[in-house]
């Protein structure tokens, strides 16, 4: 960190606090003073401490350093060697904490302090030889334009390659037997602007990388197209216009043929991104708002929450709502991957961006702007693609000193061939070839273009990858284990069995049970709720209603049932763990649910009993719930990649195995309290990666332990954050598709990487043997991206 810097600090509500903070600051190594200020919740702090470390220390204290992401789009980079550039510019701003740098995206993304100005970040990049502006968005005043380059026109390509034209056509010529010769001259003219115009960009970034003590491509280019020129220049002064040594084609085309495969590269850049230019044109620009009766057609910016839309047929839904009137068939396909219309009734939901069928809907909105489901989407899917795999990392170290090590290599090649062979006009040509085969740029795109891809088709299917951490440890999961309400079954259990204890009145005993469900809104709750209120029973009052977490819920009675004698002081509703430890002898009913439990049947118990009264049995529940029509053959899939399936189930061991039958599951764990679930993954790590499929809130902690949680888009928020894979669709078929995909896109990472690393180790000692002349060696080059980038481009075709 610099020697002063001031740290946003949040949590802070009193005198003591300040001085937990500066306790906290002046206990971290290098901070040599801190002073904190309540009144505008920050403290300034000295020495050479590392804010990352500042910023653990507070956390570990209660406290939190105020934080934001920026985004910036970057223009001028060309190579990996530029984005360790980018990246070490961007650090060194104080109050920044961490920079990720995307080639392929051409864009940075910049975790750093909230009180950090976004010009110093900006001022960092253009001192650093490239140019910057912030994304359209944010929030800091007045955005510039995004930096129009020179790569994603082709203009430069066209003048090029017009001018390079009749010094190619004397090679040409020779292969047909015949001997042209422009004069030199003349070949100075065609040259000349090509290697000062068109090719000035290479000066400009390589004077600029040097500047800042590395290289780049750019760099090299400069480097060999100038000595081939300096060379043809030379010979021409020295021999004549007719002279048989000029190079001057070897500089105008190895530009032209760079500038062809930048303009390739980046038309095959935009073509990873097409997934998010996909989603955020499904959104249309107005919504048909009813407002007094009247239907009036306003911005998407003028809507309000629980304004009234209305879609007519064929039209794009506009927001997401919930519907008032009207049925009809909704295509969610470009959202949630689901290929077959869904049908949607009164009271269901609806998702912006969806294409309405033949009815004609009415849905009071639900959410707008960034919270719609379609803007979390996006911001989702860019995110992923922002975000660097571990494995960038390796590139990140070898483009540190690639360029200078090709550098060492030119000179190696020049001293070589002239001292030993005493030829200095092949030992240059050969220097030159070794300059412009160089390639970092193809070391820089293996990887993002991969991940964009990857992480755009899987949104197109219905599958958002967080990050491309997630996506790169999801191909080598080895075991999977999901939840089982609501995940491998519908979710919606209904009560299929009751049976009273002996002597009671089975109405009763089901009116008591539906008392201790009041307010609960788990799915079993509403089961027995839904059987109370179709049968039409008097449900009665309960007081101090306390859920036993794992096991079931609690309560007394509030009144006395008139005429009864049916009154326990106390009652209980769970598990027949519960029931063991409450002490209740279910003995008269195991036999019946022993049988229960082997047809799949989750069993509940309702006893009474309370402070010196014996606990008594009331009651048998059985739930059943559907399993989903998929969860079979999405097991079987997970088979087929070798990938382990594990069933965790809060039900008794009986009925948890007889799903476990039905599905094929490779291995079941039964009765586990929701606190479990995060322990039980953490020992299944012991057997590989393991992934966490959940859609609960009490699947959150699992999600979060596992390599990977899978989360069911159907079920909570919470389960949503805490994985790293989000399934639009309730269809636990997904998850191998994921997994599948995951694979392939690593597939392709590696196989980019091979190209890339195989292109310099073939290329780079051919062109120092002399096997290459510059412009063969400047085709490969300029080629080497373009073949990594439609590699990646592949992975478009990948179908579930």
């Amino acid at each position: 960190m610099t020697d002063q810097l001031t740290l946003p600090i949040t949590g802070m509500s009193c005198a003591s606090c300040v001085k937990r903070v500066e306790k906290a600051l002046l206990g971290v190594p290098g901070v040599q003073a801190a002073e904190v200020n309540l009144g505008t919740e920050s403290a300034s702090v000295s020495g050479t401490a590392a804010l990352p470390d500042m910023a653990a220390t507070l956390a570990r204290a209660g406290y939190a350093v105020a934080e934001r992401e920026l985004t910036l789009q970057i223009s001028g980079m060309t190579c990996a060697s530029c984005v360790g550039r980018v990246e070490k510019a961007l650090l060194k701003v104080p109050g920044v904490l961490r920079v990720s740098v995307n080639l392929a995206l051409e864009n940075a993304s910049v975790g750093m302090l909230a009180n950090v100005d976004p010009a110093a970040l900006l001022a960092a990049v253009q001192q650093a030889g490239y140019q910057a502006a912030l994304e359209a968005g944010e929030a800091s005043g007045a955005d510039a334009p995004r930096p129009v380059d020179w790569q994603h026109s082709g203009w430069p390509v066209l003048i090029a390659a017009l001018l390079s034209a009749p010094l190619v056509l004397p090679m040409l010529a020779m292969l047909a037997g015949r001997h042209w010769m422009i004069d030199g001259w003349l070949q100075l003219a065609l040259t000349l602007p090509v290697q000062f115009w068109l090719g000035a960009r290479f000066y400009r970034a390589g004077w600029a990388a040097l500047r800042a003590g590395s290289g780049n491509m750019d760099l090299l280019v400069a480097l060999g197209t100038s000595a081939a020129f300096g060379l043809s220049v030379y010979e021409l002064l020295q021999n004549g216009a007719r002279s048989m040594s000029l190079y001057f084609e070897s500089a105008a085309v190895v530009i032209t043929l760079v500038l062809l495969g930048k303009w390739l590269e980046a038309r095959a850049k935009r073509q990873t991104s097409e997934a998010i230019r996909a989603l955020k044109a499904l959104r249309p620009e107005t919504a048909r708002v009813r407002r007094a009766g009247a239907e009036l057609e306003l911005p998407l910016a003028q809507l309000v929450l629980g304004d009234e839309v209305v879609v007519r047929p064929g039209e794009r839904i506009p927001v997401d709502g919930l519907v008032l009137a009207g049925a009809s068939q909704v295509d969610e396909s470009l959202i949630t991957g689901e290929s077959l219309p869904v049908a949607k009734e009164v009271g269901a939901r609806v998702v912006g961006g969806a294409v309405n069928g033949e009815g004609l809907l009415t849905l009071r909105t639900t959410a707008l702007g960034a919270e719609s489901t379609l803007a979390r989407i996006v911001r989702l899917v860019e995110s992923a693609q922002a975000k660097k795999a571990p494995i960038q990392r390796m590139v990140d170290q070898v483009s540190a000193w690639f360029v200078p090590a090709v550098i060492a290599a030119a000179l190696v090649t020049l001293l070589g061939w002239g001292l030993v062979r005493g030829d200095w006009t092949q030992a240059l040509l050969n220097a030159v070839a070794v300059l412009v085969i160089a390639c970092p740029c193809a070391l820089g795109l293996a990887t993002p273009t991969a991940i964009m891809a990857g992480t755009g088709v899987a949104a197109r299917h219905g599958i958002l990858i967080k990050d491309a951490e997630a996506l790169e440890i999801a191909a080598r999961l080895e075991v999977v284990a999901f939840d089982k309400t609501g995940t491998l079954t519908l979710g919606k259990p209904e009560l299929l069995a009751f049976h009273s204890a002996a002597g009671l009145d089975e109405g009763q005993t089901l009116g008591l049970a539906a008392a201790l469900q009041a307010g609960s809104e788990h799915p079993l709750a509403l089961a027995v709720r839904q059987a109370a209120a179709q049968r039409g029973l008097a449900v009665p009052l309960v007081q101090g209603l306390r859920a036993v977490a794992g096991r079931g819920v609690a309560a007394q009675l509030s009144t006395q049932p008139p005429g009864q004698d049916l009154a326990p002081r106390e009652l209980q509703l769970g598990s027949a763990r519960y029931m063991q430890e409450l002490g209740v002898d279910l003995g008269a009913m195991q036999a019946e649910a022993t049988a229960l439990q082997a047809l799949g049947r989750t069993v509940s118990w309702l006893a009474e009993g309370g402070a010196g009264q014996q606990p008594r049995l009331l009651a048998l529940l059985a739930f059943g719930d559907q399993l989903k029509p998929s969860a079979a053959a999405a097991l079987a899939s997970l088979r087929a990649l070798g990938v382990h399936s594990v069933m965790l189930s809060g039900d008794n061991r009986g009925s948890a195995e007889a799903v476990g039958r039905q599905l094929g599951l490779d291995e079941v764990r039964a009765e586990v309290l929701p606190e479990d679930k995060a322990r039980i993954v953490s020992e299944l790590k012991r057997q590989g990666h393991v992934g966490m499929v959940g859609d609960g809130i009490n699947d959150a902690p699992a999600l979060a332990a596992a390599d990977v949680g899978f989360a069911m888009a159907t079920g909570t928020e919470v389960a949503m954050q805490a994985a790293g894979v989000t399934l639009m669709r309730g269809d636990p078929a997904l998850v191998a598709q994921a997994i599948s995909l995951s694979r392939r896109t690593v597939r392709k990472i590696h196989q980019n990487l091979f190209w890339a690393f195989a292109y310099n180790v073939v290329g780079i000692p051919l062109a120092a043997l002399g096997f290459l002349n510059p412009v063969i060696a400047g085709a490969a080059m300029a080629f080497s991206s373009v073949s990594v980038v439609s590699n990646a481009l592949l992975l478009k075709r990948w179908r579930p």
